[in-house]
């Protein structure tokens, strides 16, 4: 098994690139978004070649991320993670771990980045058919409207990341723990399950896929179960 976390997203996307990889919904919006394998893969090099070519980011370098469980958070982790970035979140006393040397924040999490120094900061309106941010305060970019103009194309660096074995041998944990086998289709309560160790990396290590939820609405759950021939409910 590999120790890299670029090496579970590659082997989850290379028996069938085009089979759905990662589904979104969310039941305050009405959004739904579809991504395969090679979608997500396209948006996961776009990222990493704006961390590389923008931000100037190296191996272990800090990066910070203010996101909740949403398809294009799962982009930013798995395209800083590609670059051998070390990725921090905020601690459980909500406090931030230091200066990092880009930061990705949802629009509505702007007001913490004082606690944040960062060299890049980059907004994300996390909205439907990934529509920009608007109005942003000084220093910040959209992410959406940034990451697009970025190449197609990255080679995740050989090394793991400084993170990349813990995270790959707990979500290999946690595959087992939640009971998630290889061709499983997971749908996720985002709510009860925000850690991306959970929503995002055990299903990639199990060879599963994913139905990520955010809002969920429990009226539509059995539904939406059998629409997605979901096997595996995280809920």
């Amino acid at each position: 098994m590999t120790e890299n976390i670029a090496g579970l997203f590659a082997a989850g996307t290379a028996a069938d690139p085009t089979r759905p990889l990662l589904t979104w919904y969310d039941d305050a919006s009405g959004d739904r978004t579809e991504l395969s394998g090679a979608t997500l893969a396209n948006w996961v090099a776009k990222t990493a070649n704006l961390l590389v070519d923008a931000a100037g980011v190296a191996p272990a370098d800090p990066v910070g991320v203010l996101l909740p469980p949403h398809w294009q958070t799962a982009a930013v982790l798995l395209g800083c993670w590609s670059t051998g970035a070390a990725v921090s979140g905020a601690r459980p006393d909500g406090s931030a771990p230091g200066p990092v040397d880009v930061l990705f924040a949802a629009v509505d999490r702007i007001g913490e980045s004082a606690a944040w120094p960062a060299g890049e900061q980059y907004a994300l309106a996390l909205a439907p058919l990934a529509a920009p941010a608007r109005d942003l305060p000084p220093g910040w970019a959209d992410y959406v409207t940034e990451v697009r103009g970025h190449g197609d194309h990255f080679t995740p660096y050989p090394a793991a990341g400084p993170q990349d074995p813990v995270l790959v041998d707990l979500a290999i944990q946690r595959a087992t723990e939640l009971g998630i086998d290889a061709g499983d289709r997971v749908l996720v309560d985002a709510a009860r399950h925000p850690d991306p160790v959970d929503w995002l990396l055990a299903p990639l290590a199990a060879g599963a896929s994913t139905v990520l939820c955010g809002n969920l609405d429990p009226a539509r759950l059995d539904d939406r179960a059998a629409a997605e021939k979901v096997t595996v409910r995280l809920t």
